[in-house]
């Protein structure tokens, strides 16, 4: 409990409570004489007449009551509201026949490019690792070969998109093969800007900024649209494009299935860094090349501090206020109790003492 800093000083008051037991002194004074009171010495006295020194007690208690009440006496209750101002990320994922060369390694063995993608883009939404996560922000999941699907909406159940990110596979049909950049770009924008409509929209969830990550590693040879075409969307609609282009330069091992098993075969690594560079630059973004897991980390974390979410933390102190609010009294030794409110307190003191001095204890002073 303390004060009110703008009434602290009406506790100055206080020695106003002393009043009672003056009066009750001076009128202990007053006298009628007479030549003997041997005869009323040894009267017995009423329980009411040794309730008297009470009252002086109980006035005091109700002047203290209504002073401290005065001075408002309160419990701060301190509030903080945050404001998340979150980042919307649609990862797009290039999961064509190309990504399955091996010049990725992980724990020191050759992996493919697609796991290498999902291993570094689980920490960067989820954190861990040197990687601080994104738990302010809609992480939303797109992957294409020959054809763009949506696999999970622009949501902060993190959960469901790390797992999507996880069962992303290579094409097995035929119809399936290519790499439809432009397709995927436009439908991830298409994603991206529904979602912080909505979000704005609601006011649960304010968007800050709007990206589109793009990982591939071969050129576009599929789909209805040209990646000019979807830049051009992205930049209409204020999206960013970071484009992540994978694999080593020269040429990478490829597993290639024959009559005879699983062979490796050497292929030269073929990616358009001249359209994903604009494709980035043209909306703002930046385009990268990551040749091994280490540059595709730095990769992730040079985007991870490029686009962070702002909180934004207001407080506000309410006062419960004692004078007019009960309380609860905890001494320790017994059982907390709840009192009613101090000016309740001094109205029912005061009452009591009313009632007394009128009918039972009624004098003539």
């Amino acid at each position: 409990m303390m004060f009110h800093p703008s009434s602290i000083w009406l506790l100055l008051l206080l020695p106003l409570a002393l009043l009672p037991y003056l009066r009750h002194r001076r009128r202990s004074r007053l006298a009628v004489r007479f030549s003997s009171l041997e005869a009323v010495a040894h009267s017995p006295r009423g329980r009411m007449v040794r309730l008297l020194p009470l009252l002086p007690a109980m006035r005091a208690a109700a002047i203290a009551c209504i002073v401290i009440a005065i001075a408002r006496p309160v419990i701060p209750n301190e509030t903080a509201r945050t404001l998340v101002e979150g980042v919307a990320i649609e990862m797009v994922v290039d999961r064509s026949d190309s990504m399955r060369a091996l010049d990725f390694a992980k724990e020191g063995k050759q992996t493919n490019r697609l796991d290498a993608l999902k291993e570094v883009g689980t920490r960067f939404v989820r954190g861990g690792d040197g990687f601080a996560g994104r738990p302010n922000d809609l992480i939303g999941v797109v992957c294409f070969a020959g054809k763009a699907d949506s696999l999970v909406p622009l949501t902060l159940d993190h959960d469901v998109a790390i797992e999507a990110l996880d069962q992303i596979d290579f094409p097995t049909q035929q119809g399936e093969m290519g790499t439809a950049i432009g397709d995927a770009v436009a439908l991830g924008v298409d994603k991206l800007k529904d979602a912080s409509d909505r979000a704005n929209r609601d006011g649960k969830m304010r968007i800050k900024s709007r990206v589109l990550l793009l990982l591939t590693d071969g050129e576009s040879n599929a789909g209805e649209l040209s990646p000019a075409d979807a830049t051009a969307l992205a930049k209409s609609t204020d999206i960013r494009i970071y484009a992540i282009g994978l694999g080593t330069k020269g040429f990478a091992n490829v597993p290639v299935q024959t009559p005879f098993g699983t062979r490796m075969q050497r292929v030269p690594v073929s990616i358009d860094e001249k359209t994903l560079t604009e494709m980035a630059t043209a909306t703002g973004g930046r385009y990268f090349r990551a040749t091994d897991a280490d540059s595709l980390r730095d990769i992730y974390e040079t985007i991870d501090k490029l686009e962070k979410s702002s909180i934004e933390e207001t407080k506000q102190v309410r006062y419960r206020e004692l004078a007019v609010d009960g309380f609860t009294v905890d001494l320790r030794v017994l059982p907390p109790f709840r009192l009613p409110s101090l000016l309740a307190i001094a109205l029912i003191l005061l009452a009591i003492d009313t009632i007394v001095t009128t009918t039972r204890l009624r004098t003539l002073a």
